[in-house]
């Protein structure tokens, strides 16, 4: 990309609806605090998009100043290509690192006894570690929503045995990059039709290896879908109920 000339654009305003409901969470579990340099996972998926515009949105206009970046790990799949997020980004005008390295074939030789989706998360989630620490950023932000964490609490639940879900902000295992998800009070359907209405440059099946077969994850999806038929208001139980462990590890 070197020399290469990029006609800068303007980011994309947000819904309303979707950048209150991230405000509130960032509000409640204290997720961006004053002179933060926040590094962006941009998957190149409908969430991590609309993570991105919101963060920019924010960054007018929030009371405290952060810095933002984002940072894609490219795993070398056959079927997966988010080079053309690095274009986006330059257009964009915002700090950003592209991280390409063969998990898919890291996967075939060494994963033991694990699924692809587990191994390939450990992984991206070291590369994004190991990107923020080398360029100085102390907050990592995830874009998983509500969805994401009703589907795991279930999973917990009902294969692990235990009450747990993805936390909306905690402290690393080396204690020294916080993790935010912001859209944990964000529904996926507000996501993808921010996504879509925006026109944005999705990058079509960003985990390529779990498409091929149903999922655990998939199967709690369709179990909450049906009962959000039966009851508009599941969403909203079961926020109230994972509260205590979506801030289970807020850092102080």
């Amino acid at each position: 990309m070197k020399g290469a000339c990029f006609d800068m654009i303007e980011p994309v305003k947000p819904p309303k609806s979707l950048m209150s409901a991230a405000g509130r969470a960032i509000g409640d579990f204290s997720m961006i605090r004053e002179g933060d340099r926040i590094l962006l996972g941009l998957s190149g998926g409908k969430d991590s998009l609309s993570l991105l515009h919101v963060l920019i949105a924010l960054q007018k206009k929030a009371p405290v100043r952060f810095e933002l970046a984002a940072a894609t790990v490219d795993p070398q799949s056959p079927d997966f290509d988010p080079s053309p997020l690095k274009a986006y980004m330059a257009e964009l005008g915002i700090p950003y690192f592209y991280e390409s390295q063969p998990i898919v074939e890291q996967a075939e030789k060494s994963m033991q006894g694990d699924s692809f989706c587990a191994f390939c998360s450990r992984m991206r989630r070291g590369i994004l570690y190991r990107a923020a620490r080398e360029n100085g950023y102390n907050v990592l932000a995830l874009a998983q929503h509500l969805d994401d964490a009703a589907e795991t609490f279930l999973m917990s639940t009902f294969f692990g045995g235990k009450l747990r879900t993805m936390q909306a902000h905690y402290l690393n295992d080396k204690g020294d990059i916080r993790v935010i998800r912001p859209f944990t009070y964000a529904r996926e359907r507000q996501t993808a039709a921010f996504a879509q209405n925006a026109e944005l440059p999705v990058i079509p099946e960003n985990c390529p290896a779990c498409f091929g077969m149903p999922t655990e994850r998939m199967h709690m999806k369709t179990l909450l879908a049906g009962l959000e038929k039966d009851n508009s208001k599941v969403f909203s139980s079961i926020l109230t109920a994972l509260k205590p462990l979506l801030g289970a590890g807020v850092p102080g």
